[in-house]
């Protein structure tokens, strides 16, 4: 029961995505393109789906999620070099190739050369980065 409803999550997840525009790279290249011709639509997206979260993670007081044991808050508070290095990169990649990760997994389902060549790039680039955050 447990993996149909992290299934029914991640599809209405997917669909959410593909409906409101956010798996196409060049609408999101608009988003982020304050001094050209920005597409400010994803920021609705975003703040609808802020506004939702927002209002159920409130409403929902409970000692524990439907589907899992806890809930998985983050603990650390303090903005480190880790942090920010991982966010310009996260931005970069963002900026460059117009989609993130949760796009950029649901856009596998199109089957385009140029999802997979994300996919492969951005998974490189996590394999990568925990490998060098080993060393520190």
């Amino acid at each position: 029961m447990r993996y149909l409803g992290i299934f029914v999550c991640g599809l209405i997840f997917g669909l959410g995505l593909a409906v409101s525009g956010m798996l196409n790279p060049s609408k999101v290249s608009a988003f982020l393109d304050l001094a050209g011709a920005w597409d400010p639509s994803l920021a609705f997206v975003m703040g609808g789906g802020l506004a939702v979260n927002a209002l159920f993670f409130h409403l929902l007081k409970r000692p524990s999620p439907y589907l899992a044991e806890s809930f998985s808050l983050p603990t650390l508070t303090r903005l480190d070099r880790p942090l920010l290095i991982g966010a310009a990169l996260f931005g970069i990649g963002w900026a460059l190739g117009g989609l993130c990760p949760g796009p950029a997994i649901a856009s596998l389902a199109y089957g385009s050369s140029e999802a997979m060549f994300f996919f492969i790039a951005m998974a490189s680039g996590l394999l990568i980065g925990s490998k060098i955050k080993q060393w520190f």
